[in-house]
């Protein structure tokens, strides 16, 4: 693996919008919060464009990304938000120019897309973090949510256990392996074409938001049939927050669901991170080895940055 370097105070953050357009005032108290830390913030010439659910053509999306990582002054790629749109570009990607140029890359949801296709095409370490229009441009934030980012400034151990929210033991052990994963509507959707999710050995880390269980069922059977469940070594769990309403329809639990398709497997598996569409959102490299105990109920994550 490719592990980025450290970012120093002064160093430039550039800022793109790979997936859906952001809110300009969110993201302007986001980089302001930045530039406080003592950074320099370059936003791509795109970022703010607005192409129906994109955040521009593809093209110009595309270009953004290209121009920040072919660029040596810009030392971290940050995406502004979320939303839909960066499968549509990920086979025209230079994957050649990200590997001559690694840099720290973070973001989630529709990012997880990116996470895979990147780490898969070029050994890079990324980051699964809070972005800064859609999570860290309120002025409630919550604490942790910044402070993980304190990751990125020096070689830093991450430690997850019960002082930071209730954990559920679905079967215990340990297992330990490459950190992977991300939201689960994007690791589906990349079966069966030149991204799919590598499992074989991994542990695998699923979270979600607004899918209703029997949507959550039909992804983890998916996953199921194309034999990724049963290649990982272990299981992390994150948020699933279902901000929908309840038709009145007859469901299962999410914990049923996660139980007929991953605890059954006899593979470590730990449910409860506040990890993803949460607040505090707990920022995470991915691509590098961790640990889960899950009779402990203690996760450990080596360091993303030397």
């Amino acid at each position: 693996m490719i592990i980025p370097s450290r970012l120093y105070e002064g160093d430039t953050i550039g800022v793109i919008s790979p997936a859906g357009p952001p809110n300009m005032e969110h993201l302007e108290v986001a980089t302001d919060w930045l530039k406080q830390l003592g950074f320099q913030v370059r936003l791509g010439k795109n970022v703010a464009k607005k192409y129906g659910y994109l955040a521009g053509p593809d093209d110009e999306r595309l270009d953004d990304f290209h121009r920040m990582f072919a660029d040596d002054s810009v030392r971290a790629v940050i995406c502004s938000r979320g939303g839909y749109g960066t499968a549509r570009f990920a086979d025209r990607i230079d994957y050649d120019l990200v590997r001559s140029h690694p840099k720290v890359f973070w973001g989630y949801s529709d990012i997880t897309y990116l996470h895979t296709a990147i780490r898969q095409k070029t050994g890079l370490v990324t980051f699964h973090g809070p972005m800064l229009a859609s999570d860290l441009g309120d002025n409630d934030v919550p604490l942790l949510s910044k402070q993980l980012f304190s990751q990125l400034f020096q070689p830093m151990s991450l430690r997850y256990d019960e002082h930071l929210s209730p954990l559920t033991i679905y079967q215990g052990g340990t297992a330990e392996g490459m950190l992977v994963g991300g939201n689960l509507t994007l690791l589906a959707s990349s079966l069966g074409t030149d991204f799919e999710i590598e499992t074989k050995d991994k542990l695998l880390f699923i979270e979600d938001i607004g899918e209703a269980p029997y949507r959550v069922d039909s992804m983890l059977n998916q996953l199921r049939l194309a034999g990724k469940l049963d290649q990982a070594a272990g299981f992390i769990i994150g948020d699933f927050h279902q901000n929908q309403a309840d038709n009145g329809d007859a469901t299962l639990t999410y914990q049923e669901v996660f139980q007929t398709y991953l605890g059954e497997l006899g593979k470590p598996m730990v449910s409860g991170f506040m990890i993803g569409h949460c607040a505090p959102n707990f920022s995470i490299p991915f691509g590098v080895d961790a640990m889960l105990d899950a009779d402990r109920k203690q996760l450990w994550i080596q360091p993303g940055v030397m």
